[in-house]
């Protein structure tokens, strides 16, 4: 009896070896493979292969199908392959066999489901199963690699595992620092509370502000349960909320407005923290100095995309009195504006600042966004 390979076989990755062999057994050098070529290169290849007729019937075996299932050859040749099929499985096995034999093809069988072949002392183990349709003289047959990959699902089993210990400890985290920054915040606002001098309030006041900045990015991550990165636009949205808040005093006289780009750009945590801090510092400053005298106003934050590939723009504006002539971040009075320049550096981007019409600070840094993605 002759085997004529149908196709070149394939059974994927996995099974690169028989492949290889099979593939150079059918060349057109050899365009005929004959019964004792064909049972050495499936005797010797390295996973467990079986060929069954239309019928279901086991008509070759190799050695590694003896070792992974336990059996004899003897047992195996010329009984059903649904002796290999867990009972709780085996109803529809000769349904899928048909459905193969009435369109047979190289491929992976059971695509996108889980597998599970049966020991001889009935114990289940989970495999990866590649087909291949075989001509013969006595018809088309089909021969099956089985693959056990019990070690791989227990490896994975293990990661997912180690990948839930982990996200439960990063919420955790989240959750404390986010905790211990409010308590921070309070009792700085208690402290607020009890000083007589308006300097000091002050400070005290800013102090506050800058810890709820930071406290805001914890809140983020632990409130998405994504814990490598923060929405700039939703975080600067909630950011404008608490300052606004911060000063409702003025609220009535100063406004602000917030224009995000369509697109969601997204920053790590690394970058979170000094952006917002940046942010506050430039709020804050236009509440404090930009409108003197009881002067109405409007504060801008803007979000766009700059012209320099994988960078955003971000801007705070006001329509105030505007920046000193001589105006010089390194010799600014306030703490923050000093700060500004170290606080771009460690967001990888750069400032700039246009005094022409009331000011602008200007904000460029890397971000991602994802392709095609867009806020609902």
């Amino acid at each position: 009896m002759d085997f004529i390979p149908s196709k070149p076989i394939d059974t994927g990755e996995r099974n690169s070896s028989e492949v290889e062999a099979l593939r150079s057994s059918a060349s057109e050098s050899a365009p005929l493979m004959g019964e004792d070529s064909f049972r050495r290169v499936v005797e010797w290849a390295p996973n467990a292969m079986v060929m069954a007729d239309a019928e279901g019937r086991i008509v070759l075996v190799n050695a590694e199908m003896e070792r992974l299932f336990g059996y004899r050859r003897s047992e195996l040749v010329g009984r059903s392959v649904d002796q290999l099929v867990p009972d709780r499985l085996s109803g529809n096995h000769a349904s899928l066999r048909s459905g193969f034999f009435d369109s047979p093809a190289p491929r992976p069988m059971g695509s996108g489901r889980d597998l599970f072949a049966r020991h001889a002392d009935g114990s289940e183990f989970p495999v990866e199963i590649g087909l291949n349709p075989i001509d013969t003289e006595n018809g088309v047959m089909v021969l099956a690699s089985i693959v056990d990959i019990t070690e791989r699902k227990r490896a994975q089993q293990r990661i997912e595992k180690a990948l839930q210990e982990k996200t439960v400890l990063l919420n955790e985290l989240h959750h404390r620092v986010k905790n211990n920054l409010q308590m921070i915040s309070s009792l700085l606002n208690l402290q607020a509370g009890n000083v007589d001098d308006p300097r000091l309030r002050t400070v005290l006041d800013e102090c506050q502000s800058r810890v709820k900045a930071m406290g805001l990015t914890h809140q983020l991550l632990y409130e998405h349960k994504d814990f490598s990165r923060v929405d700039v636009g939703e975080y600067l949205s909630r950011l404008a909320q608490l300052l606004l808040s911060a000063y409702r005093a003025r609220g009535g006289r100063i406004t602000m407005r917030l224009t995000l780009a369509p697109e969601r750009y997204y920053i790590g945590l690394e970058q979170a923290i000094p952006c917002g801090l940046a942010v506050n510092e430039l709020i804050t400053n236009a509440f404090k100095h930009a409108f003197p005298d009881e002067r109405n106003g409007e504060i801008t934050i803007g979000l766009v995309a700059a012209e320099e590939d994988g960078k955003v723009l971000l801007t705070v504006a006001d329509n105030g009195v505007g920046l000193p002539p001589d105006f010089n971040l390194g010799a600014a009075k306030s703490l923050g504006l000093r700060l500004l320049p170290l606080l771009a550096d460690q967001m990888r981007g750069s400032v700039t600042i246009d005094s022409s019409n009331g000011s602008r600070f200007e904000l460029r840094f890397p971000a991602d966004t994802l392709p095609g993605e867009k806020k609902t």
